[in-house]
């Protein structure tokens, strides 16, 4: 493997900042051997010029911390070389993933510095309103996607930007930061595997600046270099002095020209060293004093600065004159800010920053069905076909869904139709191809994802929750994904194959989620879902998939989200379910007409139908709600307090719920038949209608 560098010692750590005072830097030797050839001056100095710049704001922003006046910040101070020589080493068109110390990045990208203040101090006037602290937030304008606090999680979401770029032809390509310790992460291994695997255009750039938080480099990892690594996923790894901009400046531009040239992916490990805390707060008396006064000798601005006026290319006077703007700049940028008063509350503008809007005009289905039937899970491939046909820019990405069709060959034949560069087998690694939806989703594509079952989505639990959920509040981007989740039990799959999980999403704000009970719902609403802008989690009960057929149209059409459905007209009692629990539902209705329930339907859980679930309450004043999750903290255990809340004047008994019992789901055939609730159906309908 090639080498930037001669071997380096591994012991790393952090000091504190060195002040940008206005005298020249005292004449030592320099750091590193720095090579010019083939540099412009221009370029030279605009390379000391953003360093500086970055660090002046730092040392500014650790003033204000002292003051009082901000209340965290995590320092870069000692790592500006990486941060701003990869950037500028980088085209306009790229995109670049960076972390909490890559000011840098922002900066020299020609952010506006008042409104990153702002965004700083979570003022209304910054770039994500307030919603967002200091680099969490992501500037599409600017080809800069910011972090979220789970570290690795942003390397999937640039390995979508990069098969978009793939996808699209073009020349552009993603660079990704990660520190050591964020190395670690799975997001990090299987964001290089698929990178590797499907041949992607983006750097991995580690910064290896000798801790994780606290945790030295000895208990973070045993192999020799970082960038080792890279052969385990066959792709070239290269280990720089992450202090020398120049060697920075030129291994990120060269390895970026190969990346379009080949679409091959590149890890590059930094070597660096974190002259601060974590953040402030957390201090450094852990690191050993001595590799302060090493690191510090090794500054990447002074080095290079001594190394500009030794070389001629930049005067005493010029480095005075450009200090001072520089400063006056900063102040000027922050003294509105801090007299800009903190946001105004405004739940109702908040709550409707959530969700993208969807204001595009749906098919509608024909008024009559017509003749043909089809089973729930040809409903459910013809709406991925149809939807296909109609958007050239949807990708399809699942294990074994390409060739294989799927395990429930949901997809089989699509690949044949639509070909492997938009029906895409992956690797199995759920929460790398839910992080590249939101990447695709940067670049206009949208998504689909299948879950080979709905249990594995465990895996992308990071990505749904944090990443493809809070997108568009956090920064107006929304994702466009739609993720497939075979569910449910009753077929004798065990605990880890059955589980019925849509409720541990309702809690969370920005997703949708659809259930359906019917191939004719299938088809329509998957359809909706693939065109809306929003992430939508669509469950799809396993036993349904050839158990169950009706009328479906052949034309493509959509049905709206969000809209229940009477599936069966009643007056004495309220029974309100989905999925599963309305076949149940219809067939208990039909075995007791005496009792004349009434079926609703919730079709999608999130936002779920509270209007027609309340019409259908004040008609019977009765409520009985059915969910096949656990009983504790389910679907029904939502609804149920909803309406003994909004409804209790019109009930004339308590609101019922039957669900599974607290238990995982058991393999056995009795003992999951005693698990699900249909069993326990008939006699709460009693209870509920003798009340």
């Amino acid at each position: 493997m090639r080498r930037f560098l001669r071997p380096l010692r591994r012991h790393l750590s952090q000091p504190l900042p060195n002040p940008s005072d206005m005298a020249a830097p005292a004449q030592q030797a320099l750091a590193f051997a720095y090579d010019a050839t083939g540099l412009d001056r221009e370029l030279l100095l605009r390379l000391w010029r953003e360093m500086r710049y970055a660090r002046l704001i730092e040392e500014k922003m650790l003033s204000l911390l002292r003051q009082g006046k901000i209340s965290k910040w995590f320092s870069g101070i000692g790592q500006e070389a990486i941060a701003v020589g990869a950037t500028l080493a980088l085209r306009e068109e790229d995109y670049i993933f960076p972390l909490h110390r890559n000011l840098g990045v922002f900066t020299s990208r020609g952010m506006p510095l008042q409104k990153l203040f702002a965004q700083w101090q979570g003022k209304a006037s910054g770039f994500t309103q307030g919603r967002e602290r200091s680099f969490h937030f992501g500037a599409p304008e600017y080809r800069v996607i910011g972090m979220i606090s789970h570290l690795a999680a942003m390397l999937p979401v640039a390995d979508g930007v990069a098969l978009a770029s793939n996808l699209e032809g073009a020349e552009y390509i993603a660079l990704a930061f990660i520190g050591d310790g964020g190395t670690s992460e799975g997001d990090f291994h299987e964001a290089l595997n698929v990178a590797s695997v499907w041949d992607l255009p983006v750097l991995f750039l580690i910064e290896n600046n000798g801790y994780g938080l606290s945790t030295p480099l000895s208990e973070q990892y045993r192999c020799t270099h970082l960038a080792d690594r890279a052969v385990g996923y066959g792709m070239e790894g290269l280990v720089i002095e992450g202090n020398n901009v120049l060697e920075v400046y030129r291994t990120v531009r060269t390895l970026a020209e190969q990346a379009r040239r080949d679409r091959r992916p590149r890890l590059i490990e930094a070597i660096t060293f974190r002259m601060r805390g974590h953040e402030e707060a957390s201090g450094t008396k852990y690191v050993p004093p001595h590799l302060f006064e090493e690191w510090r000798r090794k500054d990447p601005i002074t080095n290079y600065e001594q190394f500009l006026l030794q070389e001629g290319l930049l005067t005493e006077k010029e480095r005075q004159e450009t200090l001072q703007a520089l400063k006056k700049h900063i102040e000027a940028a922050i003294k509105p800010v801090l007299e800009e008063p903190e946001p105004t509350p405004d739940p109702a503008y908040e709550e409707a920053s959530v969700y993208a809007p969807f204001s595009e005009p749906l098919v509608p289905p024909p008024p009559d069905p017509g003749p043909r039937t089809l089973r729930f899970v040809d409903a459910i491939s013809e709406a991925l076909r149809q939807a296909m046909e109609r958007d050239q820019r949807l990708i399809l990405m699942g294990q074994d869904i390409a060739e294989y069709g799927g395990v429930f060959k949901v997809t089989e034949g699509l690949v044949e139709k639509f070909g492997k560069a938009r029906v895409r087998n992956t690797p199995l690694c759920e929460s790398a191809i839910l992080g590249m939806s939101l990447g695709l989703g940067l670049r206009g594509f949208s998504s689909m994802v299948e879950m080979q079952f709905a249990d594995f989505v465990s895996y992308g639990f990071t990505q749904i929750v944090n990443n493809l959920a809070k997108n568009f509040y956090r920064w107006g981007v929304p994702p466009k994904v739609v993720v497939r989740l075979p569910t449910g039990a009753g077929v004798g799959a065990g605990p880890f194959h059955s589980q019925s999980l849509e409720g541990i999403f309702l809690h969370v704000p920005g997703l949708k989620i659809v259930y359906p009970a019917t191939a004719y719902d299938a088809k329509g609403l998957l359809t909706t879902a693939l065109r809306d802008p929003n992430p939508v989690l669509f469950f799809e009960h396993k036993a349904l998939y050839r158990s169950l057929q009706d009328a479906v149209p052949e034309p493509y059409y959509n049905l709206p989200l969000g809209v229940a459905r009477i599936a069966r007209p009643g007056s004495r009692l309220s029974l309100i379910t989905y999925g599963m629990g309305v076949v149940k539902a219809l067939q208990l209705a039909q075995e007791m007409p005496e009792l004349d329930i009434e079926v609703i339907d919730l079709r999608t859980l999130l936002p779920w139908d509270k209007e027609t679930v309340a019409a259908s309450v004040r008609k019977t004043h009765r409520a009985l709600v059915l969910y096949e999750g656990t009983y504790t903290g389910g679907v029904g255990a939502e609804i149920a307090a909803w309406i003994g809340e909004h409804l209790f004047t019109w009930l004339d008994a308590p609101v019922l719920r039957v669900a599974s019992l607290d238990t995982p789901v058991p393999f056995s055939l009795t003992l999951e038949a005693a698990f699900l609730p249909w069993g326990r159906l008939r006699e709460a309908v009693l209870k509920l209608a003798a009340f």
